[in-house]
């Protein structure tokens, strides 16, 4: 599972996303992924989403809420197989 912020300092989160998409499914490449950012409108949701993340969950967001998140991400990958 990876969560990963989408504003970093110098590569960003779809830079993160993009690296991690190009590698084989063997070595990561279908990993789980949430993206946590302060943006909230809905076109950054869109492009969060069209990047390859799971997930889309906004800042500040409280543990039980991230919990839910991951148990999600988790459900929704077990249930695809």
């Amino acid at each position: 599972m990876l969560v990963s912020d989408i504003a970093m300092p110098q590569q960003d989160g779809y830079w993160l996303i993009e690296q991690v998409r190009a590698l084989a499914p063997a070595s990561g490449g279908e990993t789980p992924a949430i993206a946590l950012t302060a943006y909230v409108r809905a076109e950054e949701r869109i492009k969060v989403l069209a990047a390859g993340f799971q997930l889309y969950v906004t800042k500040p967001v409280e543990p039980g809420e991230l919990y839910a998140a991951l148990a999600h991400v988790v459900r929704t990958r077990e249930e695809l197989g």
